[in-house]
């Protein structure tokens, strides 16, 4: 590190000192909390960045984030120096913000800290609620590394919701929605068009949206919202598609030192846009929800290149192939498996299920399980007990917007009295204690799966990994 711990750690103070959202449940603030003329003005202060930097916007409640690394990845493999905007992070700060597949270096995140401290301290004295937040300098500080390192592109993952987030003050190149489904209900709204709406907000006049949205509801919402900005739409299974897919008999690879690879049960895509046709695209994320946010990803691709972007079928397929995603339906370790996954509301905790019925036939199934406050902890719990035959339940520590493990377990009891489920149900204080308990229960035909909280897959895939991606062969903890 060039730089001392000292001074690094001081930054991450400063940072996490903010008022953060991400550490917060959402019955303690608002929308009327986020306020993008407060970003703006801070942006302001730095000679606006971003307003220097390429951006593809991507929206959704699920597959954002994995669809942002698709473009990310594809646009790299080209030869394009691209930023790639994410949150929240699984093992440090650093993720959130990365230029090539690279975190941001500790002596630049301390370098661009440093110019900020100023500016917020400027703002922090103004009238009307204009202190920066956590998510607001975090956003300010990928813009600023981008503009500061020249990326040709910069690929910026919405927070939360899209209008009011405080990424929505660029003007992209294009605009994405992923998909809609219920989450952060108490402030997005509790049906599918008000959380549409709130999504179609990073849509700009004239600027083209795609959009994998499958909801008449919300393709409703979104074809409204594009009239009124005379944005082009472009819709999934309408205006591009996946044709087809084809899954070769799973070849596990392996590197010198044995360690799996992320390929183990690659698909490959064909996708037809508007304008091409484009071939055996490898997907290596584990469902088939993956193969849509590839489908979109691929789609955007292609849409740049018709505007002029030189970029080829083959560069987009090494992008692709050489695609990591952390904790997204990741298998941590091989003998027995372990699956760890972020899924914290229902539609992803579905795809969870869905992906664990393909692609893995072991019967003894353990749940590893942890939630966070304001989520619909009875819809995810009704999904998954049905599919494991031992639950572990748990809380994260990380975090104080966990539920804590007591009030899990009455929910879990009550889930299974109305659902008439049989699942042995173990308790626990802790993650490391959940693990140790899974290992005790292991049979010869086990598989852990690790899901109910971002936080969770977290504690969990660095207790495993630690700081590492490389898969484990056999169980080492």
């Amino acid at each position: 590190m060039g730089v001392s711990a000292e001074k690094y750690q001081q930054s991450l103070d400063f940072l996490f000192g903010r008022l953060n959202y991400e550490r917060m449940g959402s019955s303690k603030y608002s929308t009327s909390d986020f306020k993008l003329g407060r970003m703006q003005e801070l942006l302001d202060c730095l000679g606006n960045p971003q307003s220097q930097v390429p951006t593809i916007h991507i929206a959704g409640t699920k597959g954002k984030g994995s669809t942002s690394v698709m473009i990310a990845e594809m646009l790299s493999a080209a030869g394009f120096r691209t930023g790639l905007f994410t949150s929240p992070h699984i093992t440090c700060y650093e993720e959130r913000i990365l230029i090539d597949g690279q975190q941001i270096e500790p002596e630049q995140l301390v370098d661009l800290v440093s110019e900020l401290i100023p500016v917020v301290a400027q703002l922090d004295q103004k009238t009307g609620n204009m202190s920066p937040t956590f998510f607001e300098l975090t956003t300010a500080l990928a813009w600023m590394h981008f503009q500061t390192e020249h990326v040709d592109y910069a690929v910026m993952e919405v927070g939360l919701g899209g209008r009011l987030d405080s990424t929505n003050v660029c003007e992209p190149l294009v605009s994405v929605v992923t998909n809609i489904s219920y989450d952060h209900t108490a402030l997005l709204g509790n049906s599918i068009e008000q959380i549409t709406r709130e999504k179609a907000g990073i849509i700009k006049q004239g600027i083209p949206v795609f959009s994998g949205v499958t909801q008449p509801e919300a393709k409703a919402v979104l074809e409204e919202v594009c009239r009124e900005k005379q944005a082009p739409l472009f819709l999934l299974n309408r205006n591009f598609m996946r044709l087809a897919e084809t899954q070769p008999g799973v070849q596990l690879k392996q590197s010198e030192d044995t360690s799996l690879l992320s390929d183990r049960n690659q698909q490959n895509i064909h996708v037809k846009t508007p304008w091409s046709l484009v071939e055996q695209i490898p997907v290596t994320l584990l469902g088939t929800h993956q193969l849509t946010n590839a489908t979109l990803a691929v789609t955007v691709i292609d849409y740049l290149r018709q505007q002029g972007v030189p970029l080829e079928d083959g560069q987009m397929r090494q992008g692709m192939s050489r695609l990591k995603w952390p904790a997204r339906i990741e298998l941590v370790q091989k003998d027995p498996p372990v699956i760890i996954d972020t899924a914290h509301n229902g539609a992803s905790i579905q795809a969870l299920v869905d992906t664990l019925a393909a692609s893995f036939p072991q019967m003894n199934r353990i749940l590893i399980f942890a939630a966070t406050k304001d989520k619909d902890v009875g819809e995810m719990l009704a999904t998954l007990l049905p599919h494991f035959q031992t639950v572990i339940l748990t809380q994260y520590l990380s975090n104080p917007r966990r539920i804590p493990v007591e009030e899990l377990v009455d929910l879990t009891r009550s889930t299974q009295q109305s659902t008439g489920n049989t699942s042995q149900v173990i308790i626990t204080q802790s993650p490391e204690a959940a693990w140790f308990r899974a290992k005790e229960v292991l049979t010869g035909d086990s598989l852990v799966c690790v899901t109910g909280s971002f936080f969770i897959a977290a504690e969990l895939r660095e207790l495993l990994l630690g700081t590492t991606d490389e898969v484990l062969v056999t169980e080492s903890c």
